[in-house]
């Protein structure tokens, strides 16, 4: 018997976006969409065209770039009831992103189409009817999302159907059952997709939200009950309470019902790719998250790490390492050399695996981590540290020292930055200044004023974004500050950190990690290599 594939469509950056205090750049955008590529993700939603100028200029950059594999996606609402399909701005909008496939919701509850658009139970039929329609003559897939279906179809089923028929019959490709408020039980969810099988022969997707705890189970049972897609985000990320965790449903599928979705070694990316989202999110990592988590396959009771030591499987649900993962003993920590020699591998290093200086490699990234350093999102950084402590990183040149002066001359007037840096290459000394935007702007033009004349190469390198921590905010002014800096040139982009008391301090390892970089003999044939 073949396994079932179910194809996942991450929504991370629209619908993940509107959780509270998640904002993220379109640099961001463009670099979460690559690492979902890498991870086998089927089909990647990059936002609503047309609704703000981010998203559009998302769309934008996006033309530009290749997948692997993956559909980019872009999201909107069936037509306005004052438009005709050929006029409505945001289905317009929907077309100039150019994307292979195009996502419309459309209401299938009732209440929602009285009160929420103020318009009757036909005319909305015709709106789905129109906007399916329009779309499926420019563009070669698209899905339906039934927006509020399950309390729809509890309150009036007979609507809720039609409206499923309705985006059926005008050519929608999938038909997405969106539990929308997150309140459905996983056997009302089992029931009521049982009930749309016998009526509907468009393949069927599932979008759950966690508002009831219930956003993965919801999901499974859907596939249970003939769902071939699911619709989540990275982390649960969404409104309110989250949606459905991808990081969760993925290796729950495989593992669990033994259905394929993801290769298994894209699987092993999970944590990496659950870490990855949370920096750029700038957001700490959930240590307990199921699967990926720190903690997940961490141990510290006496007899929990006896019984370890004998057989794994008397307290690990599944091998760690299928996800990415790693058991974690925690009175003497013993783990992490397959992982210093996987990251080895991943950067082109031949590394025998009994040579002494893995263990110095690890001893060194442990004694980074406690000082506050995080290499997620950073592996630029991390490869350098890797290629230190094996004796392969170069002397480009050597620092002297940096000053940084900020003046206010005036309360109306923003503050004047200037940074002035001395280093010496190959024997000669190099002092320079700049003015910037603020004190890091100018200690990044003053670093690359003093170089680029040893190292033209550096002309080709931009920083892409900036991002700050506090790692301890008890510590009031005195925390210690984490600082990602991602940077790039017209063949990659990559991300580097640096960790102080002191933020241009962190800032400068940052900024020199980028540049040692760029100047190491390292591959780039990634296009994000963090």
């Amino acid at each position: 018997m073949d396994t079932k594939t179910i194809k996942i469509y991450d929504t991370t950056l629209r619908d993940g976006s509107q959780a509270e205090e998640i904002a993220f750049t379109v640099e961001d955008k463009l670099r979460i969409a690559h690492k979902l590529d890498d991870n086998g993700i089927h089909y990647i939603e990059g936002g609503w065209p047309g609704s703000n100028p981010k998203d559009v200029e998302f769309f934008e950059k996006i033309k530009k770039e290749s997948f692997q594999q993956a559909k980019l996606v872009a999201f909107g609402s069936t037509r306005s009831p004052k438009h005709k399909a050929e006029n409505d701005p945001n289905l317009k909008c929907l077309l100039q992103a150019e994307t292979p496939v195009v996502t419309i919701f459309g209401k299938s509850w009732d209440m929602h189409v009285k009160e929420a658009l103020s318009t009757n139970l036909d005319e909305n039929l015709r709106m789905v009817s129109d906007s399916l329609s329009f779309l499926k003559k420019y563009v070669k897939e698209v899905m339906f999302d039934a927006e509020h279906f399950f309390d729809g179809y509890k309150k009036n089923p007979e609507y809720a159907l039609k409206v499923l028929k309705e985006a059926e019959s005008a050519g929608a490709d999938w038909l997405v059952l969106c539990d929308t408020n997150g309140g459905t039980m996983p056997w009302e969810i089992k029931t009521i997709f049982e009930e749309v099988r016998k009526v509907c022969k468009t393949p069927l997707g599932i979008h759950t939200h966690n508002d009831s705890e219930l956003g993965v189970a919801n999901a499974l049972t859907a596939v249970e009950a003939g769902a071939g897609q699911v619709q989540g985000t990275i982390n649960g990320y969404g409104e309110r309470c989250g949606n459905c965790n991808l990081v969760s449903v993925v290796p729950n599928l495989k593992l669990k019902m033994g259905m394929d979705c993801i290769s298994n070694a894209q699987m092993k990316g999970l944590k990496d790719l659950s870490a990855f989202v949370d920096e750029l999110a700038n957001k700490a990592h959930w240590n307990h998250q199921p699967y990926v988590g720190k903690s997940a396959f961490a141990h510290k009771g006496g007899i929990h790490v006896s019984a370890m030591q004998k057989n794994r499987e008397t307290y690990e649900h599944i091998d760690p390492s299928h996800v990415g993962n790693q058991t974690r003993i925690l009175v003497s920590d013993l783990s992490g050399k397959s992982n210093i020699l996987e990251k080895a591998k991943e950067f082109g290093m031949d590394i025998d695996s009994k040579d002494p200086k893995i263990q110095e490699v690890l001893d060194q990234l442990k004694e980074s981590e406690k000082l506050g350093f995080q290499y997620e999102g950073a592996e630029a950084s991390f490869e350098l540290l890797m290629r230190d402590a094996l004796g392969e990183r170069e002397q480009h040149f050597e620092f002297i020292g940096f000053r940084v002066i900020v003046e206010k001359r005036q309360e109306d007037e923003a503050p004047l930055a200037e940074a002035s840096v001395k280093i010496r290459v190959n024997g000669v000394q190099e002092v320079t200044a700049a003015e910037g935007h603020g004190p890091v702007n100018a200690l990044d033009k003053a670093i690359r004023k003093a170089l680029t004349k040893f190292y033209p190469e550096l002309e080709e390198v931009s920083l892409f974004d900036y991002k700050v921590r506090i790692l301890d905010e008890k510590s009031g002014t005195t925390a210690k500050i984490r600082v990602l800096v991602e940077s790039g040139d017209h063949e990659s982009k990559w991300g580097t950190v640096g960790v102080s008391e002191d933020i241009i301090e962190a800032s400068w390892q940052a900024l020199i990690d980028s540049i040692l970089y760029k100047l190491s003999a390292v591959p780039k044939d990634k296009t994000t290599l963090a």
